[in-house]
C-alpha cells in the first residue's frame, strides 16, 4: 500500500471513530474527541503535503 493510501484509509479510520465519539458524547469538547480532532488535522495536514509534492 502506498503512503498516499495509508494516510487516507488512517483519515477514514479517525473520521469514522470522530463520528461514533461524537454521538456517544454529550459535549463535543470532550478531551478524547479533542485528541482524535487534533491527529486527524495532522494526518490531512500531512496529506496535502504529499499531494502538493507530487
Amino acid at each position: 500500500m502506498s503512503e498516499k493510501q495509508e494516510i487516507i484509509q488512517s483519515i477514514e479510520e479517525l473520521r469514522n471513530l470522530m463520528h461514533l465519539l461524537m454521538n456517544q458524547s454529550e459535549t463535543l469538547t470532550n478531551s478524547e474527541l479533542v485528541e482524535i480532532s487534533q491527529e486527524l488535522d495532522k494526518l490531512l495536514n500531512q496529506y496535502n503535503r504529499l499531494l502538493m509534492s507530487e
